[in-house]
């Protein structure tokens, strides 16, 4: 199957001498609207198409979008053809420092660097490592009312929504069958089963219930990865259900790995 990138090649031909942050809100740059919610378009089409594992989020934030789109202009004004720049934009929202520390450790902790066949997953965020893919439910930033979309409205129950779901990232999920998919938080995991239940996404291949790596998750890490007790742990993080997860992702890999055997 074959990337369309016709969206990238008309989009990224508008963008020379503007500042990125300015085309972000720019009439030129809105793939569609509906009332106030907007989907404007910044590079982040590129699909790194021997990925083994694919970390999705819900959207491109705003500060995410502009640095895609400052990187995207840099590599075209060097002469870099429109696939070169669409990879060295979508590098730019690669997560990293604590944030990768925080998902390596979880990814580790339930065997997926095992069925991989290597030491630790941090060999697949290596510089220009083809391994991993980063995307979002929704491929393109969605703004409500200007600010950054957060999961309110429902992205399944909002056709202009859905439509994304249905067409970016059906993309990428038929071209990346065989990857293992970890959606961070409760939309990216409802967009991949809806696309699981179209027949577009193996259901096994969907790891649920890692928490988001980010600082603001520090309690629900340390419990998932067992270097905080439950029993310690407040209310909030909800140990039983984070256990419960790590249980089921165990022996989701497991059994990934016996059937592949």
């Amino acid at each position: 199957m074959e990337q369309d990138l016709s969206l990238a090649v008309t989009h990224l031909g508008r963008i020379s001498g503007a500042l990125a942050a300015n085309l972000l809100d720019s009439r030129t740059m809105t793939i569609a609207q509906d009332g106030v919610l907007r989907v404007a378009y910044a590079p982040f089409d590129y699909i790194a198409r021997n990925a083994k594992v694919v970390i999705v989020g819900i959207t491109p934030g705003r500060v995410q979008a502009t640095n895609a789109l400052s990187a995207a202009q840099s590599a075209l004004e060097k002469g870099k053809s429109v696939p070169e720049s669409l990879a060295e934009a979508k590098l730019t929202g690669s997560f990293s420092g604590p944030l990768r520390a925080n998902l390596v450790a979880m990814l580790d902790s339930v065997g997926v660097a095992e069925h991989l066949g290597v030491q630790t997953t941090a060999d697949i965020f290596r510089p220009g490592s083809q391994d991993v893919h980063f995307t979002s439910a929704l491929r393109y930033p969605v703004f409500v009312d200007g600010k950054n979309y957060n999961g309110t409205p429902d992205l399944l129950k909002t056709p202009l929504l859905r439509k994304m779901v249905e067409t970016h990232l059906a993309e990428e999920a038929q071209m990346l069958p065989d990857a293992l998919w970890l959606p961070l938080g409760p939309r990216p995991e409802a967009a991949l089963r809806h696309l699981a239940g179209q027949g577009l996404l193996d259901r096994k291949r969907i790891l649920s219930g890692l928490p988001h790596p980010s600082g603001a998750n520090a309690e629900r890490i340390a419990v998932f990865l067992g270097r905080k007790s439950p029993e310690l742990a407040s209310r909030q993080t909800n140990p039983a259900k984070l256990l419960s997860a790590f249980n089921a992702i165990v022996a989701q890999i497991a059994a990934l790995k016996g059937a592949s055997a």
